[in-house]
């Protein structure tokens, strides 16, 4: 399976959403489609356990969701790392407790299409510092938060982010861009 890091980011490339930019039920149509056209080859969605909490506090209880993305969640197999959650509270959930680099790495040997991690930001850092990712994908909302954490860890004893590849870009009427990218050689 592919690993993938699918993250809703600012132009000051930020991911952690201290400021009100980011609604996910405000999307425009075109967006709408594109998301479900990624989630289509979506076999897991691979969280950290804050990003989980989040999701399974919001989509379970989406009912009035237009876009798709609730159901898809509650259907979906979905991971998440954490060393203290023991039991998951939402369908289709498996808990990784030790060991997620190997378990990303396990996952990433077997047969399928895609891993998705969005959020979790700790887990994201890991994975990139690590070489486990596959493909880079950003939503890029027009705002400048000024703050926060971003795509690619900051901190001084940080890996180098690779080198990347673009492989497709698309805009929407709302103002967000969509950028993926593949590490380069």
């Amino acid at each position: 399976m592919r690993i993938i890091i699918t993250q809703n980011i600012t132009l000051d490339g930020r991911v952690e959403m201290l400021d009100d930019w980011f609604d996910p039920q405000a999307q425009d149509e075109e967006l709408s489609a594109e998301l479900m056209r990624q989630s289509a080859n979506e076999d897991v969605l691979l969280l950290g356990r804050q990003t989980f909490e989040d999701f399974r506090g919001y989509w379970p209880n989406a009912t009035d969701d237009t876009t798709g993305v609730a159901d898809h969640l509650n259907q979906v197999d979905k991971r998440v790392v954490s060393s203290t959650l023991t039991e998951p509270g939402w369908q289709n959930t498996q808990i990784i407790s030790s060991d997620p680099l190997r378990a990303v790495a396990d996952l990433r040997e077997a047969p399928g299409r895609d891993v998705i991690v969005t959020g979790s930001i700790t887990l994201a850092h890991e994975l990139i510092a690590e070489g486990l990712v596959d493909e880079y994908r950003m939503f890029t909302y027009p705002v400048w938060q000024g703050r926060g954490r971003g795509y690619f860890h900051d901190g001084a004893h940080s890996a180098r982010p690779p080198r990347l590849k673009l492989i497709d870009t698309k805009s929407f009427p709302s103002g967000i861009t969509y950028s993926a990218y593949e590490p380069s050689a």
